[in-house]
């Protein structure tokens, strides 16, 4: 039997249309499902255990998935909730869902899957060798890991697939794979393996794999032998261009894609266009291997204060990386002469907005710009400090010359005070995968009613 999944966006609080999620539910599915974020932000949101998304932005739409859920009678799924899949933002996702439930009326029975690992179980592992790097991969140790601020280990479909089992009719799942939550339930229905795992990856950032991104909704059905995806949106089409696009997504190789207890081949499928707006795919390939999940970490590196000053002079803006350097040569001198403190208490880097910001050395295209924002990074072990050496930076971001025999310049501080702290800031500390003997090992799965006709338990 075929399995339908309604996908409304690539994550809650990025919004979707809601013309095009009426038209799929009016279609029918027997599921939605939507990712809740991912560590594209960084590791902030993992660190802090915190979401990145507007909290009133996630209830209204999740308020719209809610009243879907409702009308079609079946299970919605959200995974990596509140960004990171702490336990806290499952927790953070699962007090919308019980504010919303009192406020539409409606009595739910909710699965939490907590995916948040405690950093002894994880230390065991590592000693029985059951947890392997993958590359990149930090150094760790028993010391490391329990100064983590958080670890999360990456649920698959089976772990998804224990929550639908109890006849749920939510599920709120902390960090997931983004497929898992798509592949579950036709997984679990015989639909085809390698189907199920290359559809899940098509739709996982919903309306990404068509002519239109930005309108939202998807729809994609499993069957025995392969998959169909069609948008939503009466504007937006899934073509096999489109369509096999999407496996370069956030992906190393465009053919295999890992997922717990194996890899999906996509060496071999064939791309059909069905009509103008609708794709089916046939010959993607499961490849059972061992059973093992990722782990993500964060750190804290650090306290962060933040300058920024605007360089528009032609002279400085075609020498910004030679000011630059000077500038953090200064700096840490004087830092450690007048401050008394040694280069591991702290860290200045500056970043030059305009030239080579994001990619620092490995920029090749090189250009004039009129005006150059050079971006000052201070990290150090406490915010007193970063802010110490902060105060210590401002006038020379303001006032320091290219060479000692020129008047002093005066740069733009585009806002005052010119010294904003950022507070703590975290760095990923784990990329490692971890052996399960069984799937649900590592995680756990709580069971609750809501709404106003809810049993106490």
């Amino acid at each position: 039997m075929p399995t339908t999944i309604l996908v409304p966006s690539g994550v809650l609080g990025l919004g979707f249309s809601q013309a095009a999620l009426d038209r799929g539910v009016a279609m029918g599915c027997d599921a939605i499902a939507i990712d809740g974020g991912s560590t594209d932000s960084g590791p902030h949101s993992l660190g802090t255990g915190q979401s990145k998304y507007s909290r009133g932005v996630s209830k209204a739409e999740w308020r719209a998935l809610m009243r879907a859920r409702a009308q079609l009678g079946v299970p919605l799924i959200i995974g990596t909730a509140g960004t990171s899949g702490t336990d806290s933002t499952v927790d953070w996702m699962y007090d919308i869902t019980c504010e919303l439930a009192a406020e539409l009326g409606q009595t739910l029975r909710v699965a939490r899957l907590y995916c948040e690992q405690a950093p002894g179980f994880v230390v065991d592992r590592l000693a029985a060798g059951r947890v392997t790097p993958l590359s990149p991969a930090p150094d760790i140790d028993a010391e490391r890991l329990h100064g983590m601020a958080h670890i999360v280990a990456l649920a698959g479909a089976e772990q998804v697939q224990a929550a639908l089992d109890s006849g749920t009719d939510i599920v709120i799942a902390g960090r997931t794979t983004d497929t898992a939550i798509i592949a579950a339930l036709p997984l679990a229905r015989g639909a085809h393996p390698g189907a199920c795992w290359h559809g899940a990856k098509i739709a996982e950032c919903g309306a990404l794999c068509s002519t239109h991104p930005g309108s939202g909704v998807i729809r994609v059905t499993f069957d025995r032998t392969g998959f169909e995806v069609e948008p939503m949106a009466p504007e937006a089409a899934c073509t096999p261009h489109t369509v096999s696009a999407h496996m370069l997504y956030e992906n190393s190789d465009p053919f295999r894609l890992y997922e717990p207890g194996g890899y999906l081949d996509v060496s071999g499928a064939r791309y059909q266009a069905l009509d103008a707006r609708c794709v089916r795919v046939e010959g993607s390939e499961w490849v059972p291997g061992p059973y093992t999940v990722k782990l993500e970490g964060a750190r804290l590196a650090g306290y962060q204060t933040m300058l920024l000053a605007i360089l528009r002079e032609a002279r400085y803006v075609t020498h910004a990386q030679a000011w630059a350097d000077k500038l953090v040569d200064t700096l840490q001198a004087h830092v450690a002469n007048q401050l008394g403190l040694d280069s591991a208490d702290f860290s200045i880097e500056l970043r030059l907005i305009g030239v080579n910001a994001a990619l620092g050395a490995l920029e090749t295209r090189v250009s004039q710009p009129a005006e150059v924002g050079a971006l000052c990074l201070i990290t150090a072990q406490t915010q007193d400090l970063a802010d110490e050496i902060g105060r210590l930076a401002n006038p020379f971001m303001l006032h320091m010359p290219l060479t000692e025999d020129e008047p002093l310049p005066t740069f733009a501080f585009p806002y005052s005070p010119a010294q904003t702290s950022r507070g703590p800031v975290f760095e990923f500390a784990l990329n490692h995968v971890m052996a399960l003997d069984s799937p649900m090992d590592a995680f756990r799965l709580q069971l609750s009613e809501v709404g106003p006709d809810a049993r106490v338990a």
